[in-house]
């Protein structure tokens, strides 16, 4: 029989992998690596994603990391923005390239007539190698040699088929630019191996695991990954639902008893995003008052209390005051929401250090 873990061990396990039981010392690439990347849909929020994770964390240091190109910022899993380390964006890319694929053929390049995608994929590569462009500017360059095409469906069909990083200053804290892309050959300069799909399993695992080979799909985007979990030397455990789990044999789990801080969840967060079955951190309330973000369009950034979600937060800025909001969707208990304050004006510190700081509690979600 399995070991049957619960929900709340799970939760144990899942916030000791994605560093969230205490801060780390290790370096920023790292984290990065160790956490398999970071989603980084937007340009700066992935920050308080590392502000989160390590002691110390200083952000412009992790920005020169995106100017010294250690880190990029490239589509990967999910075919969705990553920030992740040059070694990692070299070779995960060739073994996520179907995730890409299966969605640009079947949004862009049934749009396009007339086009052989080598030649595209050449032209593309040297329009972006000879300076980083945007969508727009690589789609109007394209369309000039093959008219009467779709101009973005263009400039889509190549972010398949060259591997395209954004260049700084996008990205870089405290400033902005330009969504430019060049190719991450030219930019970074040198070649990995392709990564194996059972190499990028046992990273997943240790950054995530326990978990399923749906909770794997999901957060790569690749399919039929049974296959390769049936090769490799895995433990396994049952969920209280009688999912089966895989876990690495010499990774250990904590104590389901063990306490954890008060933490402030960045709106893109993989710790949510990475698996199919979310309930290690997302309860029934928060499908709940999920709806009301979904129906606005607005990302939720969550607040965990001991371990799983319970409210979420905002900052908001006038004259020079920035403040911080606590928004509980259930009263949080008086200990829970001291140390909720504590930490968020912590939070508050790293995200606006010029201003002045208000800490406000509140009861309901931010959107309803």
């Amino acid at each position: 029989m399995d070991p049957v873990l619960s929900l709340r061990a799970l939760n144990r396990a899942a916030m000791e992998r994605q560093l969230l039981l205490r801060r780390t010392d290790l370096s920023v690439v790292e984290v990065v690596e160790h956490l398999f990347g970071l989603q980084a849909q937007t340009p700066h929020t992935w920050y308080a994603g590392l502000w989160n994770r390590i002691e110390g964390f200083d952000p412009l240091a992790a920005s020169a990391l995106l100017d010294k190109r250690e880190l990029v910022r490239i589509a990967l899993q999910r075919s969705t923005i990553h920030l992740v380390s040059a070694r990692d964006c070299l070779a995960l890319r060739p073994l996520l390239d179907p995730v890409t694929e299966r969605g640009t053929r079947s949004t862009f390049v049934r749009k396009l007539s007339g086009v052989d995608l080598d030649e595209l994929a050449v032209a593309g590569r040297a329009l972006v190698e000879e300076r980083a462009l945007t969508f727009a500017e690589l789609g109007k360059e394209l369309a000039e040699r093959w008219p009467g095409n779709d101009a973005h469906a263009l400039s889509q069909v190549v972010r398949w088929l060259v591997p395209l990083v954004q260049v700084p200053p996008r990205g870089l804290w405290g400033r902005s630019g330009p969504i430019a892309h060049t190719s991450a050959e030219s930019w970074l300069g040198n070649s990995e191996p392709p990564m194996a799909a059972e190499e990028m399993v046992r990273r997943y695992l240790r950054a995530f695991g326990p978990a399923s080979v749906k909770d794997v799909q999901t957060w790569s985007g690749l399919t039929r990954l049974a296959e390769v979990f049936k090769g490799m030397d895995l433990v396994r455990y049952r969920a209280e639902d009688d999912r089966v789990l895989y876990d690495l044999p010499d990774m250990t789990l904590p104590s389901a008893e063990i306490s954890v801080p008060v933490r402030f969840m960045y709106d893109f967060d993989n710790a949510f995003i990475g698996y199919a079955d979310r309930t290690r951190f997302i309860t029934p309330q928060a499908l709940e008052v999920g709806g009301a973000f979904v129906k606005a369009n607005v990302q939720w950034r969550l607040i965990l209390v001991d371990g799983f979600t319970a409210g979420d937060w905002t900052v908001s800025t006038e004259k020079g005051t920035s403040t911080l909001t606590i928004h509980q969707w259930k009263p949080f208990a008086p200990a829970d929401l001291r140390e909720a304050e504590e930490e968020g004006a912590r939070l508050l510190e790293f995200l606006a250090p010029g201003d002045r700081h208000e800490i406000a509690a509140v009861l309901g979600a931010s959107r309803s």
